[in-house]
């Protein structure tokens, strides 16, 4: 699976102009998966972004994870993290069929709110607006080939 998490004061997604998940201080997370990936994939990821230690400490460190802040998550597919870019028209084919794609981001919403973070979703397949306030900027690639 490949996800972009992104710090955030805030983040919100709307669809058809009705806001469906948001979320306070926290991430933004979104989040592709790609064929052949398993609930295994699914589940090292949730874990690893828990644990991820990028929010601020009393010296101004990133040295604090989503737990340990309190903070939450808002889950956005993202089908596009899987682009082959080779030519000039993006190619999308190395994603995970949609309704596997579906169950994965179910399954990774539910692993991550499993590691005690509360989840706010966006709606899987569906034409979102997301709105967000980057904290830092801090924004990380993440691919569990390389986890």
């Amino acid at each position: 699976m490949r996800s972009v998490v992104q710090r955030v004061a805030e983040a919100s997604v709307s669809v058809d102009g009705k806001v469906v998940g948001e979320v306070g201080q926290g991430v933004l997370i979104l989040v592709c998966a790609m064929a052949g990936d398993s609930d295994a994939e699914a589940a090292r990821l949730a874990a690893k972004i828990a644990k991820l230690r990028i929010f601020r400490d009393d010296g101004g460190r990133m040295n604090l994870s989503l737990r340990d802040v309190n903070g939450a998550a808002l889950v956005v597919s993202q089908f596009t993290l899987a682009a082959d870019l080779r030519g000039n028209r993006p190619g999308f084919s190395s994603a995970a069929e949609p309704a596997e794609g579906k169950r994965l981001y179910e399954a990774f919403s539910a692993r991550l709110a499993g590691e005690g973070v509360p989840v706010a979703k966006g709606i899987f397949g569906a034409d979102m607006a997301v709105r967000l306030l980057n904290d830092g900027p801090v924004t990380i690639w993440m691919d569990t080939e390389t986890l």
